[in-house]
């Protein structure tokens, strides 16, 4: 009996085996010595990338992402949109290299410069096709007691920022020009919190609680479809300065800002796909820029004693 068995299990393994072959393959030689070494991926650096937050983050980001993505894709770098909190916080985080490519206004620029070491290589064209800009003054349409500038002494200023340039500095340095010094105000309040404080300017006069604010060209605007533009009158127009423009901070790769601004630099308002990119940023163009342009900045900041 365990004969027969042990026969079954032989023939059994057999038919196993040969089962298994193949008569059409041949052993192949394996050579121990050809090897392909496989390195992992290098993870490129990434180049920070942060407008100065004169409004929310949503208006940042849908001003500026496709901007980001144009220079992403022309320079081959991996660029990447920030949003710093406040006016003072971009200004840190430059200093502490958080921030690559900053841009920003002429007072926050002329500030970092000297501070920091940022070094400025272009400016933008506004969409008035100036490089410069000014600010507003304004208050509401029906305030009886402020009807010119020389008014606004006693009464409540709500400015963007003390960082602001359309929006404190400008308008600063033309009350000066009038003889009203800050100490002649009730009050002067900078608009509270993070971003959106061109619009909390607008709202904060649109809603009586400040007398007059300050805030650049341009910014009412945004708030066409959410209030009555009626009601804010502009009180004064500042004089126009230097306007935006955009640095990198101190021990960024040169090579990397030449490649930034010269795809910046090639931007053509002309061409359908630039001019989207240009328009939504709020700018016709980009050009070259020196520490120089920004002069009548710091001469600003010197009259007002700020510097």
């Amino acid at each position: 009996m365990w004969v027969r068995q042990l026969l079954f299990l032989f023939f059994s393994m057999v038919l196993i085996l040969t089962a298994g072959c193949d008569n059409d393959l041949s052993p192949q030689k394996v050579d121990m010595t050809q090897r392909e070494e496989i390195s992992p991926g290098i993870r490129q650096p990434v180049i920070t990338y942060a407008y100065l937050p004169q409004f929310s983050h949503t208006v940042s980001f849908e001003r500026h992402h496709r901007m980001v993505q144009y220079l992403s894709d022309a320079t081959g770098l991996n660029i990447q949109q920030i949003f710093p909190e406040t006016f003072h916080e971009h200004m840190l985080m430059l200093s502490q290299g958080k921030i690559d490519i900053s841009y920003a206004n002429p007072f926050v620029y002329a500030l970092t410069a000297e501070r920091y070491g940022a070094r400025v290589f272009a400016k933008i064209i506004e969409l008035t096709g100036e490089a410069a800009f000014g600010g507003l003054i304004i208050t509401r349409s029906d305030n009886p007691n402020i009807q010119k500038l020389e008014d606004c002494r006693g009464k409540r200023w709500i400015a963007v920022d003390q960082f602001s340039a359309g929006g404190y500095l400008f308008g600063l340095g033309t009350f000066i020009e009038h003889g009203i010094f800050p100490g002649d105000f009730a009050e002067i309040v900078f608009a509270p919190g993070p971003g959106g404080k061109q619009e909390s300017v607008i709202l904060g006069v649109y809603a009586g609680r400040y007398d007059v604010g300050t805030v650049r060209e341009g910014a009412l605007e945004l708030l066409k479809d959410k209030i009555d533009l009626a009601q804010i009158r502009i009180l004064a127009r500042t004089p126009r300065y230097p306007g935006w423009g955009y640095a990198a901070r101190a021990g960024l790769a040169k090579e990397v800002v030449e490649d930034i601004r010269r795809a910046m630099l090639n931007l053509d308002y002309n061409n359908p796909d630039h001019r989207l990119i240009l328009e939504k940023a709020a700018m016709k163009g980009i050009i070259p820029a020196s520490p120089d342009d920004f002069d009548p900045v710091r001469d600003l900041m010197v009259r007002a004693g700020l510097k």
